[in-house]
């Protein structure tokens, strides 16, 4: 049991960013396809047997259903693209499709429906042949054929769209301007003041806490003195980067607050997959 724990635990470590470029793009969000992937990981946690055959093929089938089932909790409970009739044989990938597929941003793959939109990815972000795609996803070769056509096709044309302006208000920004500063100052007490009874931890890739065990949280940022934040766009929300001279990259934290107080802490250090896939803008 522990040696079949063990590969597991190194399949999920070694697949984790690719089962996230898969479901950010499904989602339209790196943040919310980090919370499809943690989904995906507990249910292949609860279902794993040793003798499964093509172990990374089965854990991107159950992060491609956990996307499924996050598109229909949050898009009025889309129903699976039916299987369209074969019309035109789809041209193997060429480099042109690899790489509009490649640019293209995340809110753009959501313009397709989700079987299109899931051999693009497949075919053309993860590079998986044919074979792969269609029995990951559970259809026909033809089926499979006509949507990555179609799905080529409708990611040209959404390509060049602009994604529409997310607005905030002042207040939301004042009140994480106030957090920033009290961190960059190290008044860590007053962060933990404005925690709530239920406040929610999310330390991505790590670790997961409740309550009063989230004060904890700012312990290590007051022993390390170099770190440093400041406000940003990410994918139009409101968010923190955080920065340490010493490392090697920036990451981004997320604040969700309720009646001035703070309910979760989305921190994605140990996450840097999902940074790399957020487009960022600076607020200050």
């Amino acid at each position: 049991m522990a040696e079949s724990q063990r590969d597991l635990s190194e399949l999920m470590a070694t697949m984790r960013p690719r089962l996230h470029r898969y479901c950010a793009r499904m989602v339209g969000s790196a943040f919310d396809g980090e919370d499809v992937v943690q989904d995906a990981l507990a249910r292949a946690a609860l279902a794993y047997d040793q003798g499964i055959e093509h172990p990374e093929r089965w854990l991107m089938r159950i992060a491609h259903n956990a996307a499924l089932d996050a598109l229909r909790r949050k898009r009025r409970a889309a129903a699976r693209q039916a299987e369209a009739e074969m019309e035109t044989i789809a041209d193997s990938a060429s480099a042109a499709d690899a790489r509009v597929a490649a640019e293209a941003s995340l809110a753009t793959f959501l313009a397709l429906p989700p079987l299109q939109r899931s051999m693009v990815i497949l075919g053309d972000v993860l590079g998986h042949p044919l074979a792969e795609m269609t029995e990951i996803l559970g259809v026909t070769d033809a089926a499979g054929k006509a949507a990555l056509h179609r799905g080529r096709a409708a990611l040209r044309q959404h390509a060049g769209d602009a994604a529409p302006a997310v607005m905030f208000s002042a207040a939301e920004r004042a009140r994480l301007r106030a957090y920033a500063d009290r961190f960059n100052a190290r008044d860590f007490d007053a962060l933990r003041a404005l925690l709530a009874e239920d406040v929610r931890l999310d330390l991505a890739n790590r670790t997961r806490l409740v309550g009063r065990e989230v004060g904890l949280y700012f312990t290590h940022y007051g022993e390390n003195p170099s770190w440093s934040v400041r406000l940003c766009l990410a994918e139009g929300r409101p968010a923190l980067l955080i920065s340490d001279p010493k490392a090697s990259g920036d990451y981004v934290v997320r604040i969700e607050w309720r009646a001035g107080e703070i309910v979760a802490i989305h921190d994605y250090r140990f996450a840097p997959y999902v940074t790399e896939a957020v487009k960022l803008e600076a607020l200050e």
